[in-house]
């Protein structure tokens, strides 16, 4: 197994993250995104957040995560996150590794629970590590997602609460 270096984004690993995004994005399986993958939505969303963290294995970004408020105002107590994962680096538990990483850093950062707004219900690996670390659905997007194989499929609302939380 690989040992993963986790640190703080800089501004300097700006474009390893658009080149992971991108390559993420073509995939079309997991998010949103057909265009805009820009330097942009680097700057907006994932400098923008609360905490932008990479993983690096070997001097090479093979992950990265944000996590922030998942709405403004009212509910700004709420973490929502995203996680991307380079293909040649998953099925190495460096998802159990990342998602454990920013559970921990969302609670330290004062968040009372992290919740997910769109799992795309294909995304099978994501779904069984959610509902291991104590998430749970509490919602069903019915065809939320235009997935270029399936065709359009349901998301899921993934919600947990730090009582689920051993430390």
């Amino acid at each position: 197994m690989n040992e993963f270096i986790f640190r703080t984004a800089t501004r300097a690993d700006a474009p390893a993250m658009l080149s992971l995004l991108r390559s993420v994005t073509i995939e079309g399986d997991t998010l949103p995104f057909t265009s805009g993958v820009d330097s942009d939505l680097i700057d907006t969303q994932w400098f923008g957040a609360s905490g932008c963290v990479l993983a690096y294995s070997h001097d090479q970004l093979v992950a990265m995560y944000r996590y922030g408020a998942n709405m403004p105002g009212r509910g700004t107590h709420i973490a929502t996150a995203t996680f991307l994962v380079a293909q040649e680096a998953r099925g190495q538990g460096l998802g159990r590794k990342l998602m454990e990483h920013c559970l921990k850093k969302a609670k330290a950062s004062g968040f009372r629970a992290m919740q997910f707004n769109q799992v795309v219900a294909t995304n099978l690996a994501a779904l069984s590590l959610y509902r291991s670390l104590g998430f749970r659905r509490v919602g069903k997007i019915p065809e939320a997602f235009a997935h270029p194989q399936y065709g359009y499929v349901s998301a899921y609302v993934m919600y947990r609460d730090w009582a689920v939380m051993n430390s």
